[in-house]
């Protein structure tokens, strides 16, 4: 694996909660691009705004990141949908082009402006992809795709703007890209021999309760709350 060290951010975006599609939903989904330079702090940029806090944002999921080259592949399954002409499409914080999920390891650290950021975790795709794509699978799309993207956790607050640069500074876990934990995840493995090692690592609380689950109980845990949702009226 050979990590792009340091990538252009091409798009800085921010949303604000709103009333969603499905009864009593909220989301920050339809994030705009911000051309000022804005306060990045320990729950994420100045502005945005996150529709359910049980599961979105928080200190883990300060900021989402997605990769841009992406896009092309997504147009090509998809048709040319007017939300896949500019980023955005999948509620991203950050934007840029030459950084996807397998060059990124977890715990990876990286300067962005003044501030440094940690990768905390790989998304987990959620049935507002698709709603957001009026497509009933788009999560599982993007689940199966591995083009999931990523969120990162703030070591040090500080003010990012479009344009800054993105530079790993320090890899802790080299061995431990993102496709392979989201391998781990989504291709159902059972194996002590394959997860056992992730226990190893610094998991996000909600990463390490399901390896452990899976160990003890031998079983794949549910995943149509998260990416099917509530039923629609």
């Amino acid at each position: 694996m050979k990590p792009a060290l340091q990538v252009r951010v091409e798009a800085l975006l921010t949303g604000t909660a709103r009333p969603y599609t499905r009864p009593g939903s909220r989301s920050g989904i339809d994030k705009q691009p911000r051309t000022d330079s804005v306060q990045l702090g320990a729950l994420g940029f100045e502005g945005d705004e996150q529709g359910d806090p049980r599961v979105h944002g928080g200190p883990d999921k300060a900021v989402h990141h997605y990769a841009f080259e992406h896009y092309p592949a997504w147009r090509r399954e998809l048709g040319n949908l007017p939300v896949l002409q500019q980023p955005g499409a999948f509620g991203e914080n950050l934007s840029t082009q030459g950084l996807t999920e397998a060059d990124v390891c977890l715990g990876d650290r990286f300067a962005l402006g003044d501030a440094l950021l940690e990768v905390s975790q790989g998304r987990q795709p959620c049935w507002k992809l698709n709603d957001r794509f009026d497509l009933p699978d788009m999560a599982r799309r993007v689940q199966a795709s591995g083009r999931t993207g990523w969120y990162y956790r703030v070591l040090q607050p500080g003010r990012v703007q479009r344009g800054d640069s993105l530079r790993l500074f320090e890899r802790a876990h080299p061995d431990w890209p993102l496709t392979r934990l989201a391998r781990l995840i989504y291709d159902r493995v059972l194996d002590p021999a394959l997860l056992e090692p992730a226990l190893a690592l610094p998991l996000v609380a909600s990463w390490r309760k399901l390896f452990e689950r899976r160990l003890q109980l031998g079983s794949i845990e549910h995943w149509s709350k998260r990416i099917d949702g509530p039923e629609r009226e």
